[in-house]
């Protein structure tokens, strides 16, 4: 039902997911509409729902990307940062116009649970493309005030470690060969994917 592809111990039972996108696709609901999101009980949820976590939620339509906003470090308890992202991205991803209510059932919401970044050291460009695991890792670029992530999931897409770098550096407002000079701040995470296995249509 779920994709684990790119699977990082996160503690999570499969109950604890199912909550979690159902959390998330009343977040994206309530955010299409304008409306402010419902409080939550907390009573009976698992401990691990209310721990600090980072997460990335990314939204979907008919196989395209429709959003995708998340942090790199838990900032507050996973339910909430999940709540907080799911609005975002249908609403605060700068690249989309916001999710409209009419677009809802038509979207699938992926939520990514990151494990702590873990900062890499490495003597050249050479090193780094050895460094690194295509498939596993998303990778942090920093530079300065420049700063961009990939999520595992890109690998898919953007298998080449070489093409990777380069589109990462773009997207940090840097040169596509910055990551050749050896000078940038490079951190990697892993992830627990899991998303909504069909269309929903209710």
């Amino acid at each position: 039902m779920h994709s684990m592809d790119n699977a990082a111990p996160t503690g999570l039972i499969e109950a604890d997911k199912e909550y979690l996108l159902k959390v998330a696709r009343q977040a994206l609901e309530a955010a299409s509409r304008g409306e402010s999101l419902p409080p939550l009980s907390r009573e009976a949820l698992s401990l691990s729902l209310l721990e600090p976590r980072a997460t990335f939620v990314t939204l979907t339509r008919r196989g395209a990307l429709r959003g995708c906003i998340g942090a790199l470090q838990a900032q507050m308890p996973l339910l909430d940062d999940v709540r907080e992202h799911a609005v975002a991205a249908a609403l605060q991803d700068f690249r989309f116009p916001p999710v409209r209510p009419d677009e809802v059932n038509s979207i699938e919401i992926e939520i990514s649970v990151l494990t702590p970044p873990r900062s890499m050291r490495y003597e050249s460009a050479d090193d780094l493309l050895l460094m690194l695991r295509p498939g596993i890792d998303g990778v942090i670029l920093e530079s300065g005030f420049h700063r961009a992530t990939f999520l595992p999931q890109v690998w898919d897409k953007v298998p080449d470690p070489e093409a990777f770098l380069g589109m990462l550096c773009e997207k940090a407002g840097l040169a596509y060969e910055a990551w050749r000079k050896g000078e940038l701040r490079v951190s990697t995470y892993q992830v627990e994917s899991f998303h909504e296995h069909s269309q929903p249509t209710n």
